[in-house]
């Protein structure tokens, strides 16, 4: 029997939770910060998600016997480290491994070291050289922050002045702060675009459903880039061909390059893909379970989470049976309006306790908090509303169905999750 302590607190994180929580093995559940939904099925431990010395005297207090850490931020600075150095099994990559995600120009760099296909690209640590560059680069050209920017860092720029000023809005102007101190300027490649999530040990490779994320703000793939405003699963470009063709040429030599390199990654790691006319290519990793892909990927896995997270911490993932159900999942989610730019907190969310009873749909809590029992906006993107359905087309009825019955001012959120 165990007492498990999830970090984060957004949509992903109540997904985790909820997942969790229905192993007969957890006996107490927690998360830190959590969120207003969270909180009905777990206990809040009011500890910020990037506060470590915080996580491990709490953990080390309350005998926890696991920590998922679940965000970017966390598994950079460094939190599994300091877990498992204080004796506390915790899942996820230590901060060696977790560079995958948080540094751009280290992850190209593996790619073209280990032959891992991927676009073209150059490193630019001084705006001056990369002005120069973009202005004599084929376009479209992608500028990308080198570190973390909450998935907003990567600006697609289809003229030279677009290319100039996106130089200078990350390098110059520090937009993205400290993660801008070195660029990535790329070529631009097209296809469909597919995320695979991967759970290894660091040896044994075991890939989930495929997921088809939407990062633009508005319909069409229009707008500004955010967190991502919905996924669905499976991927309507992804067959068995690919995925023999993406195991073979990226995710294990990813795996192999990375102990080469002396840094064993375990936890999820998430392949961002691009299907071009000449295969499969790598646009980025991600070091954890994507949000909100694991909003569409854990309804849908059939096996017993915890049995697979420890069985990665031991280095036993050889030993578990995946199992998945074979229908599909649709999130849409709901954001506060103005978001990923400025928008207001505070309003009233009415129409959650319709789905209690539902099995098939999910309502996953982002920006939320609960104040005298009402449950109230507290962030950009506020709820993740999942449904399962036979098919696509089935879950994405159920999805918008459920989001039509659920209430808040200015909320927003796209109405083409699905179709793609």
């Amino acid at each position: 029997m165990m007492k498990v302590l999830v970090v984060g607190s957004g949509g992903r994180e109540h997904a985790l939770v909820w997942k969790l929580a229905q192993s007969p093995e957890v006996t107490e559940i927690y998360c830190a910060p959590g969120n207003g939904g969270i909180g009905e099925i777990a206990q809040l431990v009011p500890i910020n998600a990037t506060d470590i010395d915080g996580m491990v005297s709490f953990s080390k207090e309350h005998h926890i016997d696991l920590v998922v850490v679940a965000p970017d931020d966390p598994l950079a600075m460094g939190m599994v480290d300091a877990l498992e150095e204080a004796g506390i099994w915790a899942f996820g990559p230590r901060k060696n491994a977790a560079i995958l995600e948080s540094s751009k120009v280290f992850s190209k760099n593996l790619m073209k070291k280990y032959n891992i296909p991927t676009a073209g690209y150059q490193v630019f640590d001084n705006s001056q050289d990369a002005k120069e560059y973009v202005m004599q680069a084929k376009l479209p050209a992608v500028v990308k922050a080198d570190g973390l920017a909450l998935g907003k860092g990567v600006l697609i720029c289809h003229t030279r002045d677009e290319a100039v000023q996106a130089v200078k809005c990350i390098m110059e102007d520090k937009k993205f702060g400290s993660a801008g101190q070195r660029i990535v300027v790329e070529e631009y490649i097209t296809g469909p675009e597919v995320s695979v999530l991967a759970f290894t040990d660091g040896s044994t490779i075991k890939p989930m459903v495929s997921v088809q994320d939407h990062k633009r703000a508005l319909d069409n793939d229009r707008g500004l880039n955010t967190g991502g405003m919905g996924t669905f699963t499976p991927s309507r470009f992804y067959n068995e061909a690919i995925a023999h063709e993406c195991m073979e040429t990226i995710f294990k030599p990813t795996i192999e390059a990375m102990n080469q390199e002396g840094r064993k990654f375990k936890g999820v790691l998430f392949f961002g893909l691009m299907l071009t006319e000449n295969g499969p290519k790598l646009l980025e990793y991600n070091a954890r379970f994507g949000d909100p892909e694991a909003q569409v990927v854990l309804p849908l896995l059939k096996t017993d989470l915890l049995k697979i997270l420890m069985a990665i911490i031991h280095e036993e993932l050889d030993k578990v049976d995946i199992q998945w159900h074979e229908d599909a999942a649709v999130c849409v989610v709901m954001a506060s309006g103005g978001y990923p730019e400025t928008y207001e907190k505070g309003f009233e969310i009415t129409g959650l306790d319709q789905f209690s009873h539902q099995s098939d749909i999910m309502i996953f809590h982002a920006g939320t908090k609960k104040e005298g029992g009402r449950i109230l906006t507290n962030g950009g993107r506020v709820l993740g509303v999942t449904a399962r359905g036979s098919d696509l087309d089935e879950a994405r009825q159920k999805a918008y169905g459920a989001v039509n019955r659920i209430h808040f001012k200015n909320a927003h959120y796209r109405r083409d999750i699905g179709i793609k």
